[in-house]
C-alpha cells in the first residue's frame, strides 16, 4: 500500500555534503509538502534527526556481511561496498511503495554511487534525479540504459551559495513534482510485478519489443500498424546503444512476450568501435530467457561515428556517408560482415528453435543498401548472409531467405505473422 503523502528518497554522503542535503530535505518537506527519507551513504557515520537511514541501518539490514574496517577501504572499493549494501534498502522502499521518487547529490564518486543504486534498485518509469558536477560531460556511465535524469550543479556541491542554491531549489521542485505524479499513478495502478518491478500489463495484453534505426523506420512503422490489430503493446527501441542495452535488460527479466528484432546494427558498432555499441551481450537475453523472437539483419551494413572529423584514421579509405553534420556512417566491408554474420549465428545457436527464427532480406538490410543506394555492396551482403546460414546449419533454427529488402511491406508482414504465430495470439 502506498504511503499517504508522496515521499522522496534523498541519497547522499552526510559526512561531506550534509548542509546541501539538509537544504534539499527542508525544501522538500517545508516548501513542497512531500515527505523525505534521507539515506546516509557516507564513509563515516553522521548523526542528525533528519537522517531516516543511518550508516548502521544500511549495513545492518542489507543481509550482506559488512567489511571489517570500512574506514580503511580505498575510495573505489568503498563506493562499491556502499552501493552493494544500499541497493537492498532502496529496492525494499520501492517494492513496499514507501517512496515515489529518488534524488542524489554528488561529484564523480557520489554521482556514481547514486546512479548505480538507482539503476539497480529502481525500475524504468520510477523518477530518478541526480544533481551532479558531472552532468555537463559524458553522462553515459551514470545514465546507462536507464531513464535517470541528471542536472548540472554548475559549481561543486561544497558549500551553499547563490549559484548552487537556485539549482538545488529547482531540483527539489522537480523531484517533488515527479513524486506527486508517481504517487497519483500508483493509486491508479496494480502493484508491480515481483519479477520485474514494473507495472503488470493489462490482462490478455502482450508486450512486444521492436528494434528500429532511421534506415529501417518504414519496416518498423508497418510492423506496428499490423500489430495494432492484436491484443499487444509495442515498444520501439532506437538502436542507439542504450536502446539495445535496455531491451536486453528487460528481456533478461522476462518483461517481453515476444521480440521483433528487425534491427541488429549495434553489433557492428561493438565490433568496429562505433559510437552506438550496445556491448557484447546484444542479441543474447531472449535466447536465455526463452522469449519468442524473430530476428533480422537490419542496418548491419553500417557502423556509426560522430562528425566526419571523428572517424578514426584507419577508416579514411572506407565507404563513408555523412548522414547529417553530427553522424557519419561507414559501410561494413565483406570481412566485417563475415564476422558479424558469425556473431549473429553464435548468439542465436542455443535458442529454442520452436520460438526463434532469423529472416534474411536479400535485396538490402537497410534503406542505404538497396540497389543504387550508397551502401549497395552485394559482396558484403553475401558474406553476411552466408555466415549466418553456415553458422546456424545443424541447429534447427529456421533461416528464412527472402528476395526482398528489409523495408518491403510484404517482408515485414511475413516476419510479424511468424511472431504472432509463435505467441498464438488472435486479432482483437
Amino acid at each position: 500500500m502506498t504511503s499517504t503523502l508522496p515521499t522522496v528518497a534523498l541519497i547522499g554522503t552526510c559526512d561531506t555534503k550534509f548542509d546541501e542535503l539538509l537544504y534539499v530535505h527542508d525544501k522538500l518537506v517545508q516548501e513542497h509538502g512531500v515527505q523525505c527519507k534521507l539515506i546516509d551513504v557516507g564513509r563515516t557515520p553522521y548523526s542528525h534527526p533528519s537522517i531516516s537511514f543511518s550508516h548502521a541501518e544500511i549495513f545492518g539490514n542489507s543481509r550482506i556481511p559488512p567489511p571489517p574496517d570500512l574506514l580503511a577501504l580505498p575510495r573505489g572499493e568503498l563506493i562499491s561496498t556502499v552501493i552493494k549494501h544500499t541497493i537492498p534498502l532502496v529496492r525494499s522502499l520501492y517494492t513496499s511503495r514507501a517512496i515515489h521518487a529518488a534524488i542524489s547529490l554528488g561529484g564523480s564518486g557520489g554521482s556514481s554511487l547514486g546512479a548505480e543504486v538507482m539503476r539497480a534498485a529502481l525500475p524504468l518509469g520510477f523518477p530518478k534525479l541526480i544533481v551532479s558536477t558531472m552532468a555537463a560531460g559524458d553522462v553515459r556511465p551514470y545514465v546507462g540504459e536507464s531513464d535517470l535524469a541528471m542536472m548540472h550543479s554548475v559549481v561543486d556541491i561544497a558549500g551553499l551559495n547563490d549559484i548552487l542554491m537556485p539549482v538545488l531549489d529547482n531540483a527539489a521542485g522537480a523531484i517533488a513534482g515527479m513524486a506527486r505524479a508517481q504517487h497519483a499513478r500508483l493509486l491508479r495502478e496494480a502493484p508491480p510485478s515481483p519479477s520485474t518491478g514494473l507495472p503488470t500489463s493489462a490482462p490478455g495484453n502482450r508486450r512486444i519489443a521492436i528494434t528500429m534505426f532511421g534506415v529501417t523506420t518504414p519496416a518498423v512503422t508497418h510492423a506496428r500498424a499490423i500489430l495494432s490489430a492484436y491484443p499487444c503493446t509495442t515498444y520501439v527501441f532506437h538502436c542507439s546503444g542504450a536502446g539495445g542495452r535496455a531491451l536486453e535488460r528487460l528481456a533478461a527479466s522476462g518483461f517481453w512476450a515476444g521480440i521483433l528484432d528487425l534491427t541488429t546494427t549495434e553489433l557492428a558498432d561493438a565490433l568496429l568501435g562505433g559510437v552506438l555499441s550496445a556491448g557484447d551481450t546484444r542479441l543474447t537475453a531472449a535466447a536465455k530467457a526463452r522469449i519468442p523472437q524473430v530476428v533480422s539483419l537490419g542496418a548491419l551494413d553500417m557502423c556509426n561515428f560522430g562528425p566526419r572529423s571523428t572517424v578514426p584514421g584507419k577508416y579514411e579509405q572506407r565507404n563513408l556517408f555523412e548522414h547529417n553534420p553530427s553522424m557519419t556512417l561507414m559501410r561494413t566491408s565483406p570481412s566485417d560482415c563475415l564476422t558479424l554474420g558469425k556473431q549473429v549465428a553464435e548468439r542465436l545457436k542455443d535458442a529454442d528453435p520452436s520460438i526463434t527464427e532469423i529472416w534474411i532480406p536479400r535485396r538490402g538490410v537497410s534503406a542505404l543498401s538497396v540497389q543504387g543506394a550508397p551502401f549497395c555492396d552485394p559482396d558484403a551482403d553475401e558474406a553476411l548472409f552466408s555466415a549466418v546460414r553456415e553458422g546456424l546449419r545443424g541447429t534447427k533454427i529456421p533461416v528464412v531467405e527472402d528476395d526482398r529488402d528489409i523495408n518491403d511491406p510484404e517482408f515485414v508482414e511475413q516476419m510479424v505473422q511468424r511472431l504472432v504465430g509463435m505467441l498464438n495470439i488472435l486479432k482483437r
